[in-house]
């Protein structure tokens, strides 16, 4: 079969390569990919940036296909399905945090940028009918790392004033559809006007760029503060955010793209009872909050750009270049 791998001796560090068809282990099924997406974690991979590399493993976590090969009979009733792969593996039993032998599908085992993947039984998921190839293979990731954070941790409540940053990502992109399918007044923030144009058609209500000097005046001027705010760049930024949340509020951060924060107003964190929450991925559980929201509201998911795996530099170097407005996917 044909996939991408990490090869961190090529000036492109990923290559398109002929690979042995993976050999399925008790409890697993073969998944014929029909459509992959990136993540920021691959792109991370291809930088360096990522801990346990190993060159030769088919990156990407985000997949959708139909079931070609079961190992254990017990598991037949799966053969032919079109299914969703949930890319988390090994949570744990605990809602509150992920186990330590919690991993991530693509990285240190192979992942989906291939014509196959081998994937634990557990992982399936009975792909949602209104979605596309396409859709559903950019749903995973993206989809329950934003539902557990505007969810479960931000517990948005229908009327909640709510801010996703750094609209166009797919993780935000992901938060903003959730908070409109509870009913959240939802604003959203990005550096380009473009994105935020985009948005505005898809249905925010209150729009900002966060270049603009007086952005946070103008937010609680136009919403009285936000309720949940859901943020994926934290540094110095986290600031402007804590003076942004209502009293009793919530900011819930899934990434740190701008690093660490200098400096955290304490003050008005304490003095306004607010929550600064961390969140990652999203257990069992969580993703099947998340289908059901998806199913319940026929939520589509935003694609950005579809690549073969012929194209796959490509497809990462627009994502390198933060000009995604949604997910980007791969055709096997």
């Amino acid at each position: 079969m044909l996939g991408i791998v990490l090869n961190r001796q090529l000036d492109s560090k990923i290559i398109l390569t002929k690979i042995t068809d993976p050999e399925l282990k008790p409890g697993e099924a073969l998944i014929r990919i029909k459509a992959a997406a990136l993540n920021h974690r691959d792109e991370w991979c291809r930088q360096g940036l990522y801990p346990n590399l190993s060159d030769g493993v088919i990156l990407g976590s985000d997949g959708a296909g139909i079931v070609e090969k079961v190992f254990d009979e017990a598991d037949s009733s799966w053969l032919g399905k079109e299914v969703i792969i949930h890319p988390g593996m090994n949570w744990g039993s605990n809602q509150k945090a992920q186990s330590r032998e919690f991993k991530i599908l693509g990285m240190p085992g192979n992942g989906t940028f291939a014509e196959f993947c081998a994937v634990p039984v557990d992982r399936l998921h009975d792909k949602p009918a209104h979605l596309s190839w396409e859709e559903a293979g950019a749903l995973p990731l993206a989809g329950v790392t934003a539902y557990r954070a505007l969810v479960y941790h931000g517990e948005v409540q229908a009327g909640d004033q709510v801010l996703v940053t750094g609209i166009g990502g797919g993780v935000a992109q992901f938060a903003a559809q959730f908070a409109k399918a509870k009913r959240a007044i939802l604003s959203v923030s990005s550096s380009r006007n473009s994105k935020l144009e985009k948005a505005k058609r898809e249905g925010a209500d209150f729009l900002f760029n966060y270049l603009q000097m007086d952005w946070t005046e103008a937010a609680l001027k136009a919403t009285g503060g936000f309720d949940v705010i859901i943020d994926g760049a934290a540094g110095d930024t986290l600031n402007q955010l804590i003076s942004v949340c209502r009293p009793g509020g919530k900011i819930v951060f899934y990434g740190a793209t701008m690093g660490n924060p200098g400096k955290i107003e304490a003050r008005k964190v304490f003095w306004n009872q607010l929550k600064i929450i961390g969140s990652t991925m999203g257990s069992d559980r969580d993703f099947l909050g998340m289908l059901a929201l998806v199913e319940e509201h026929q939520i589509h998911p935003v694609i950005d750009q579809v690549f073969s795996l012929n194209e796959t530099e490509k497809a990462f170097d627009r994502m390198k270049m933060g000009d995604q407005l949604g997910k980007i996917v791969l055709i096997p």
